[in-house]
C-alpha cells in the first residue's frame, strides 16, 4: 500500500490505501476521470484514525462507473454505484447537488455535476467536505490545475499508487482549520443544511462525541432553532444515529447537547422529562445527570448494556409521588418497549434491553440460599445475568457509588458456581417435557400442562437431584387429580 503524507496544519499521518481502493482509483484516472477519497474517511485519516470504509466520488456517471467496473451494482437514483473488491463494498458517487428538499429527509431530485467543489458544497460539515484525488484527464496544452483550499501536491504515483499526475487536497471550506481546532461547523448557512436533511442535526451532536468536537456556535444555534424538523426523521435513522452515538467514549457528551438543544424533547420526550427530576444521589444533579453517568459508566463494547442505562430510569418521571418512584421498573419497561418500537430497533434487541430494564432494581441479601440463588438465575435467564450486573454497576457509578459492592461481588460468585454445576434452570433443563407427560397421562397441552411443569421446576430449583425421568414422573402423577 502506498503511504501518503497529507497536508495540513500538523503531518499526523500517512493514508494506507487499500489496494482495491488504489485499483478505483486507478481505473477512473485511466479512463480520463476525475476520482478523489472523499469525507468521512479522509476525515478519520487526517485524525489520525482507521477508516472503516472508503468512499469516492468522480465525475462520470452512474452508466459509466458500470461500464467501468463490471458487476457493480447502481440501485439507486442518487448516483452512488457499489463496487466489491477483495471482499468490500466501496461507494463510488458521481459529483453532483440535491434540490427540493421538501420533507427535510432526502432530496426530490438531484442533478449530476462535473465540479469537485459543487459536490463538496452539499455536504453537511466542513470536515466532511474534502477531497483527495486528481481532476480529470487534461488534453494536451491544458496546465494542471491548483489545489483548492491548499498548496499541498503529491505526484499521484506517490499519493495512489498509479502512474505520474497530479493529486490534490481539495479543502474549499477549510476544513483542515476545523479539524486543527477540533471544530464541527456546518457548510455554508447551517439553517438551510439542516432544513434540507434534519437527520444532519443529530449527526452533528453525535460526532462531537465519538470525534471529541466541539460544535461551532452558529452551528448549535441552528440546531436549537430547527430541532423540531427531527419530527420528520422516521425511527429506523434515529435509531442508527443513537446506535453509533451510543459507542462513543463518553456518550454523554452527545446526548447533553440532544437535551440542550431541543432534540431529545423531539425524538425521545420520555428521556427529556427527566430534566429537573430531583434525585438524593449526587448534590446538584437531576436525574437526567444521573443517566447520562450511567450511560457513560456502562462498557462501550456493550451496546445492549449502554441501551440499557439509557432507557433504565425512564419510568422515574411518570411515578414520581412524594419524593418515591413506586414500582419504577415496571412502568419503565413497557415505556422502554415503547421508544424501541417506535424507533425501529430489532425486535431481538428490544426484547434484552426492556429485560433489563424491568429486572435492574434487583437486590440480593447474603442470607439468600442456594435454591433462591437459582431461582433468580432463572427469573433473568443465564444469558442475560452478566449484561445486569454490568447495568447494576453503570447505576451504581451513576449514583456516585463503586462499581462493584459486596453484594454483588458475593453474588457473582455464587451466581458463576451455579452455572459451573450446570443446574437445571429452566423447563428445557428438566429431564421430562409436556410430550412426556401428554403421552404418560394423556394430558391436553394447555395451561394445566404448563403449571405441571412449572411446579416441578420449582421443586427442581430447591433440589436439584429431583431431575432425574422417573422422580419427575412420581411427582407429575401426583399432581393430576388437582389438575382434572
Amino acid at each position: 500500500m502506498a503511504n501518503v503524507p497529507l497536508p495540513g496544519p500538523k503531518l499526523i499521518r500517512a493514508v494506507h490505501l487499500p489496494a482495491a481502493a488504489r485499483e478505483i482509483l486507478e481505473t477512473l484516472r485511466s479512463a480520463g476521470h476525475a476520482g478523489y477519497v472523499v469525507g468521512g474517511s479522509l476525515r478519520d485519516v487526517m485524525l489520525g484514525r482507521d477508516p472503516h470504509d472508503w468512499d469516492f466520488t468522480t465525475d462520470a456517471r452512474p452508466e459509466r462507473i458500470q461500464e467501468l467496473f463490471p458487476g457493480a451494482i447502481y440501485e439507486n437514483r442518487f448516483g452512488t454505484v457499489t463496487v466489491r473488491r477483495e471482499g468490500a463494498e466501496y461507494q463510488v458517487t458521481t459529483f453532483r447537488s440535491d434540490h427540493e428538499y421538501a420533507d427535510h429527509r432526502r432530496p426530490h431530485r438531484i442533478e449530476f455535476g462535473d465540479s469537485i467543489r459543487g459536490d463538496l458544497a452539499r455536504r453537511d460539515f466542513t470536515v466532511n467536505a474534502m477531497a483527495w484525488g486528481f481532476s480529470r484527464a487534461r488534453a494536451a496544452g491544458e496546465t494542471a490545475g491548483t489545489t483548492v483550499g491548499g498548496t499541498a501536491e503529491t505526484a499521484a504515483g506517490a499519493a495512489f499508487g498509479t502512474t505520474p499526475g497530479r493529486s490534490r487536497l481539495v479543502d474549499p471550506f477549510g476544513g483542515r482549520a476545523d479539524i486543527a481546532s477540533r471544530t464541527l461547523r456546518a457548510v455554508g448557512n447551517a439553517e438551510h443544511r439542516f432544513e434540507e436533511d434534519s437527520l444532519r442535526m443529530i449527526r452533528a451532536v453525535r460526532l462531537a462525541a465519538t470525534l471529541g468536537f466541539q460544535v461551532d456556535p452558529e452551528t448549535l444555534g441552528a440546531i436549537r432553532a430547527k430541532s423540531h424538523l427531527a419530527g420528520h426523521l422516521s425511527g429506523e435513522r434515529v435509531a442508527t444515529e443513537l446506535e453509533r452515538l451510543l459507542q462513543a467514549p463518553r456518550p454523554s457528551v452527545g446526548l447533553r447537547l440532544m437535551e440542550e438543544t431541543g432534540l431529545l424533547r423531539v425524538v425521545m420526550p420520555e428521556l427529556a422529562d427527566q430534566r429537573g427530576i430531583a434525585q438524593n444521589k449526587i448534590e446538584g444533579e437531576d436525574l437526567w445527570d444521573h443517566t447520562l453517568r450511567a450511560v457513560d459508566a456502562a462498557p462501550r463494547g456493550r451496546p445492549i448494556v449502554r441501551l440499557a442505562a439509557l432507557l433504565h430510569d425512564v419510568g422515574k418521571p411518570p411515578t414520581l409521588a412524594e419524593g418515591h418512584f413506586h414500582e419504577h421498573e415496571k412502568v419503565g419497561a413497557g415505556i422502554a418497549a415503547r421508544i424501541l418500537a417506535r424507533l425501529r430497533v430489532a425486535r431481538a434487541t428490544q426484547e434484552r434491553v426492556v429485560h433489563l430494564v424491568r429486572h435492574h432494581m434487583f437486590s440480593y441479601e447474603p442470607g439468600w440460599s442456594d435454591a433462591a440463588v437459582r431461582r433468580f438465575m432463572g427469573r433473568i435467564g443465564t444469558h442475560g445475568l452478566e449484561e445486569l450486573f454490568m447495568l447494576h454497576e453503570a447505576d451504581n457509578v451513576g449514583s456516585g457509588l463503586p462499581a462493584e459492592d459486596d453484594d454483588l461481588r458475593e453474588l457473582r460468585g455464587r451466581v458463576a458456581a451455579q452455572l459451573e454445576a450446570n443446574v437445571p434452570l429452566t423447563r428445557a433443563d428438566l429431564a421430562i417435557d409436556g410430550d412426556d407427560l401428554i403421552a404418560e397421562f394423556g394430558l391436553d397441552s394447555g395451561p394445566s400442562l404448563g403449571r405441571i411443569l412449572d411446579s416441578l421446576l420449582d421443586q427442581v430449583i430447591a433440589d436439584s437431584g429431583l431431575n432425574d425421568r422417573a422422580t419427575l414422573m412420581l411427582l407429575a402423577q401426583s399432581m393430576l387429580p388437582e389438575e382434572r
